[in-house]
């Protein structure tokens, strides 16, 4: 789970990359602009991870929805909550919760964070990459500034809608996780309480407070 609401990143650096890839910056720019104007986003995706030397691959699927600083995230049996201040992990299997304070951070590992801080932490340039094909499509390649878990991300982005499609975080461990957008939905109607885990919802649920 921490890969996704990390859903897309930022914190490694590799030296051979210096220049800015203006191209590749505007465009950015553009996606990031675009996400700022939406009150709320909801997207349905798909989640792999894959380690070639470990013979893994894992394959799943999940739903995100995000307001501002909230969101919640729904995946393999997993539910996250965050009102902007407190965060909630429901774990359906154990029914068990977990609450902690939300990092406030800069760089803190948010879909907000994610959809907004390009330009802000990665070098970038355009590549070209098997999963760009279609010609509405730009691959953007993405090195972090401060040496960190991730080696590098891939972003696929439709350069029509100015939304992304696809994007792949390459960790130092040899995985590589990949995250498909299957259906994407600006500004739809939320409320507060959307964002908060409500324990009478969850009968007999263990809460565990580690704030």
């Amino acid at each position: 789970m921490k890969h996704l609401l990390g859903i897309i990143l930022i914190f490694g650096c590799l030296n051979g990359f210096t220049q800015k890839d203006e191209k590749a910056s505007a465009l950015l720019e553009e996606v990031s602009n675009k996400t700022k104007t939406y009150s709320s986003i909801k997207a349905d995706f798909s989640y792999s991870m894959d380690n070639k030397a470990a013979r893994i691959h894992e394959t799943k699927t999940g739903t995100l929805l995000v307001a501002g600083e909230k969101y919640i995230v729904n995946v393999a049996g997993q539910e996250v909550f965050c009102d902007g201040k407190t965060v909630w992990t429901y774990i359906g299997e154990s029914n068990e919760v977990q609450i902690n304070e939300m990092n406030t951070r800069k760089d803190a590992i948010t879909p907000t964070n994610i959809l907004t801080s390009y330009n802000t932490n990665y070098q970038s340039r355009i590549i070209q990459d098997k999963d760009a094909s279609d010609p509405n499509f730009e691959a953007i390649e993405l090195i972090p500034f401060s040496e960190g878990n991730y080696e590098k991300v891939i972003v696929i982005i439709d350069k029509k809608l100015k939304q992304i499609k696809s994007f792949k975080l390459f960790d130092r461990n040899g995985n590589i996780f990949t995250y498909k957008v299957n259906r994407f939905q600006p500004d739809v109607p939320v409320k507060d309480a959307n964002f908060v885990f409500h324990e009478a919802d969850h009968p007999n649920v263990e809460v565990i407070d580690m704030r």
